[in-house]
């Protein structure tokens, strides 16, 4: 689970898997917003005049071949992960890694946090992330933010 701090993604809580090989992000890790799951998720929460912003003064740059860097193509799929309720990338951030992640909701209103599944590209196909991890994932990004609803109120 991370939160928006910038133009980063702040770690504010991880759950390991038992696998020999994993990846690691501690609580307060740090990784750029645009090409993360997560990242994509909280900026597409926005306002749209500050997803204006943040396009304007972030450099998107090419962490891999696969990293979206051009600024229009960014915000058009802001625009879809905002419609569907949650972003997928495909190896953006680093090769070999695919994410999935929801909105964490204060109530059904503003987004304020992120939650994802992370899994190696070759172990996991984007069908298998969209048909068998975004329904479990959005049932708990639900359910967190109801929760959350209740504590702070909507």
């Amino acid at each position: 689970m991370s939160v928006l701090d910038g133009p980063e993604i702040v770690y504010v809580a991880w759950v390991p898997t038992k696998r020999i090989m994993t990846i690691f992000l501690a609580i307060g890790s740090r990784l750029p917003a645009y090409p993360t799951s997560m990242g994509r998720v909280l900026l597409a929460g926005l306002p749209p005049n500050d997803i204006d912003e943040f396009i304007a003064r972030t450099s998107l740059e090419q962490l891999t071949p696969y990293t979206m860097t051009d600024p229009e193509r960014l915000r058009s799929t802001l625009e879809k992960v905002r419609a569907d309720g949650y972003a997928m990338v495909d190896q953006e951030l680093e090769e070999g890694v695919r994410s999935i992640a929801a909105p964490i909701r204060k109530g059904r209103g503003k987004v304020i946090a992120a939650m994802n599944i992370s899994c190696h590209a070759s172990r996991v196909t984007v069908a298998k992330m969209r048909e068998e991890f975004r329904p479990p994932l959005l049932a708990a990004a639900n359910e967190i933010s109801e929760h959350i609803g209740l504590v702070l109120g909507s």
